[in-house]
């Protein structure tokens, strides 16, 4: 008999019929059988679920969004301007809508925009700034980044419930072993422990 076959019956061991085979086994093996099945194929449909909707959202954002080019107001200068990054700084801009409506507002602009010049500028269409739209690959990555954790979760929710179901079953079958020796000790006219 070879090491793979000896595995496979030890790991198989509550399938097979045995008068050593207890009803709990039984019913830990199907847990367990159920919960791998669940954890494979939910941690699957989790992680595409997640993914989608991330690509979804993102998508809606870029349809949402869209640029507008805004003044630098000069009274704006870097000292007032709270640094985010060595990129870009905050500021505030005037923009003008396609209806004519004039809006400012304070967003992020380049470090080296003076006062007075032009910069892109995100809205909504309702004279809402907004940050800029996550490029195709950053929203590619980030969907795949958030399915795979998504996907981990559920399959560490569902082995977790298992193993906890599993630790309960083990307990239920030490107390019983510990009955059944009190019973067979107290035959045998002496008590253990």
């Amino acid at each position: 008999m070879s090491k793979v076959t000896r595995r496979a019956g030890v790991w198989l061991w509550r399938w097979r019929r045995s008068p050593l085979r207890r009803t709990s086994d039984v019913v830990e093996a199907w847990i367990l059988l159920v919960a791998w099945v669940l954890a494979l194929a939910g941690g699957l449909l989790a992680g595409l679920v997640t993914a989608g909707a991330m690509q979804q959202s993102a998508q809606h954002v870029r349809e949402r969004s869209r640029p507008v080019s805004a003044v630098l107001k000069p009274g704006t200068t870097q000292a007032d301007a709270r640094p985010t990054s060595g990129a870009v700084v905050w500021g505030t801009v005037r923009w003008s809508e396609p209806d004519g409506s004039t809006h400012t507002g304070r967003t992020r602009v380049p470090a080296t925009a003076t006062p007075g010049s032009h910069v892109t500028v995100w809205t909504d269409g309702h004279g809402t700034l907004m940050p800029p739209p996550a490029s195709a690959a950053d929203t590619a990555f980030q969907s795949v980044l958030g399915g795979l954790w998504a996907g981990t979760a559920t399959v560490g929710l569902v082995i977790g419930g298992a193993k906890l179901v599993q630790s309960r079953l083990d307990r239920r079958r030490f107390d019983q072993w510990a009955e059944e020796w009190a019973r067979v000790d107290t035959r045998w006219g002496r008590k253990t422990g």
